[in-house]
């Protein structure tokens, strides 16, 4: 029921986002704003979702790692990849200190799985392989396609609304309300990104619930979620906020803002281990 839940919450933030662009084009810009959106809206679609895996591993400083040189690594996704009937992903490791990982990938065949050098000094051998198996899930429910046209549409909401910042809609709406553009100017960026990072949440549930599937247990994820906030409280990491998504904890954990539950990539953690406490009563019921 949980997956399910899940799924449906994906559809329905993806439909909100998408009807929420179609009204904020069609105020700013009328049919033209709302063509003009929705074409920015593709392209960046397509070329994030095509030059994904580059794009985050460049950023993460990521390195590509062989079987000789990290076998454990290797022994332990291709098992995975063998039990989901996945190709296997290219594998890296970041020179990061902070305990981390994430996917990235624009399908299984051209997926890419990387992990931090912190993370063999705090996980051991079964939660590394729950925490590799929640990667795994992300590549297979294809979340990297969902997130790209999430922030697709949010950053086309945002061009429409700077558009018409710019004077540059139709004569139409200059005879609107000036007070009523400016708030659709500043709230309609501001109610995107809030339902993109809701949908953030959403995957980040789905793919504990499908990886700790996987595995046929949810107690070595839980676990090693909880070493892998600790380590992202204490050890600092160089990420764009843009890219702290990816991870599968927020690697600036750290940071205080306001209206945190709004502005989370990720659920809280506590919900998280819940979560996945629950799940193991249901996999536990079914051996």
């Amino acid at each position: 029921m949980r997956r399910v839940s899940n799924n449906v919450k994906t559809v329905f933030l993806l439909a909100v986002l998408g009807g929420f662009f179609v009204i904020v084009g069609a105020w700013l810009g009328g049919t033209t704003g709302a063509t003009l959106g929705l074409t920015i809206g593709v392209a960046m679609s397509f070329g994030t979702y095509w030059f994904s895996d580059r794009l985050a591993l460049r950023a993460a400083r990521a390195q590509p790692v062989s079987e000789q040189e990290a076998p454990w690594l290797y022994r332990i996704v291709e098992d995975l990849t063998t039990r989901a009937g996945m190709p296997m992903p290219r594998l890296y490791i970041t020179p990061d200190a902070q305990p981390n990982a994430f996917a990235t990938g624009r399908n299984e065949r051209h997926a890419a799985v990387a992990v931090t050098a912190g993370i063999v000094d705090v996980l051991d051998e079964s939660e590394l392989r729950a925490v590799l198996a929640h990667e795994m899930a992300h590549v297979r429910n294809h979340d990297i396609l969902i997130g790209s046209i999430a922030a697709a549409l949010a950053m086309a909401i945002t061009f429409a609304a700077r558009v018409m910042m710019f004077g540059a809609a139709g004569s139409r709406n200059r005879r609107a309300n000036p007070l009523a553009l400016v708030a659709m100017m500043i709230l309609a960026p501001l109610a995107a990104t809030i339902v993109q990072l809701a949908l953030s949440r959403s995957r980040e549930s789905e793919a504990d619930w499908s990886g700790a599937e996987l595995i046929g247990t949810g107690i070595p994820l839980a676990r090693a979620l909880q070493k892998l906030e600790r380590g992202a409280q204490v050890v600092p990491m160089d990420v764009e906020p843009a890219r702290s998504a990816a991870y599968i904890v927020n690697p600036l954990t750290g940071r205080r803002i306001a209206f945190a539950g709004l502005f989370a990539t990720h659920p809280p953690i506590e919900e998280r281990i819940a979560a996945l406490v629950d799940e193991e009563r249901e996999l536990a019921a079914r051996r």
